[in-house]
């Protein structure tokens, strides 16, 4: 017997099941886009690998090197972390789409080695239509003498002084399409200049974090500066391109608890060099008091970091982070974060 729609009821169903369905059709999609690109990427990277098999082979090495000071006291494995908010633009742009802020904005310095400064901010605006981000990197180098060999000598005159920069421009866009699934692209234009060198180029990256419904489990994979080689005067070079896989979960108690235990796991895949494992470990009181630590397994001279946070949130939209990362014989790497969003 054939059955009529005749009620409103029987519309609402029927178009609610439509719905779904239509989500369930875009979230299949976008995860199998994802998937495709994370392959290609990493299928790139493979093959750069097996050309190559030695490290130090990438120009933009800026580019490897972390922005803020919340994940580089996780030991850099917070790639599955969903409270990020703009700071994830560095890490996973994914992690954007899981924002509760309606604006939200950063700022990160740190004193690098050799009297080398970097310097970091971002900015998201979460729209109906998605959330859309903007950063940017900068490094700068000092002043630098320029010389010139006297002819006929073993010796150099001083003729001026240059400043080298890198720099790193991005703007991203991320979606949270359901409550468990998130993705985030992020289009980067890099450069750097060498007194009146320089070489320029665009990258991409692209991320995903799933909440798997096992208690806090979430997992989460990133690939970072993928494109074309660029060219520095005659020389070609390759992009950094790194493939992250991580996870996370809440060992004690959630966001909501008086007390947080959130560990973390990331496993890197670099195009000029060996795996590497990073791990991290936060600690959080109301989510006002938080103590972190992480430890970087596989690396030469980087192992342990730690640092804490200040989240005022409660009294005003503002938190502050800071880190201290070992870099073995070279010394400590400190980092300060400021954040805030409404």
């Amino acid at each position: 017997m054939t059955r009529y729609f005749s009620t409103q009821t029987d519309f609402e169903t029927l178009n609610s099941i439509s719905l779904k369905s239509k989500k369930e059709l875009i979230l299949k999609l976008t995860f199998y886009f994802f998937l495709i690109f994370l392959i290609i990427g990493n299928g790139t990277i493979i093959g750069q690998s097996q050309e190559f098999r030695k490290t130090a082979t990438s120009g933009f090495v800026f580019l490897e090197i972390p922005v803020d000071a919340r994940t580089t006291a996780l030991g850099e494995s917070g790639i599955a972390l969903s409270d990020l908010n703009s700071i994830g633009i560095f890490v996973n742009p994914a992690i954007l789409g899981f924002t509760n802020k309606k604006h939200s904005a950063s700022f990160s310095y740190t004193p690098y080695f050799a009297e080398i400064k970097q310097y970091g901010s971002s900015y998201l605006f979460n729209s109906d239509f998605g959330v859309v981000s903007v950063g940017a990197v900068v490094f700068d180098y000092g002043e630098m003498f320029k010389t010139q060999k006297v002819a006929g000598q073993r010796v150099y005159d001083v003729i001026g002084t240059f400043n080298p920069k890198s720099i790193a421009l991005s703007a991203g866009y991320s979606r949270m399409l359901t409550d468990k699934f998130s993705f985030g692209v992020v289009l980067k234009y890099v450069s750097e200049n060498i007194d009146v060198y320089n070489a320029k180029n665009i990258v991409i990256d692209g991320g995903i974090v799933y909440y798997t419904g096992l208690k806090s489990l979430r997992i989460a994979a990133t690939l970072q500066n993928f494109g074309t080689n660029a060219k520095f005067i005659n020389d070609p070079f390759k992009m950094p391109t790194v493939l992250k896989l991580g996870a996370a979960a809440e060992i004690l108690g959630d966001y909501q608890s008086d007390y947080r235990i959130t560990t973390l796991l990331s496993a890197i895949h670099p195009n000029d060099g060996d795996e590497k494992i990073n791990t991290g470990i936060e600690v959080a009181w109301k989510n006002l008091f938080l103590i972190r630590g992480g430890y970087k397994f596989l690396y030469d001279e980087e192992t342990y970091s730690f640092g804490f946070g200040i989240n005022m949130e409660q009294l005003i939209p503002f938190s502050l982070d800071f880190s201290l990362s070992n870099y073995g014989r070279l010394g400590n790497i400190l980092r300060l974060t400021l954040q805030a969003g409404i």
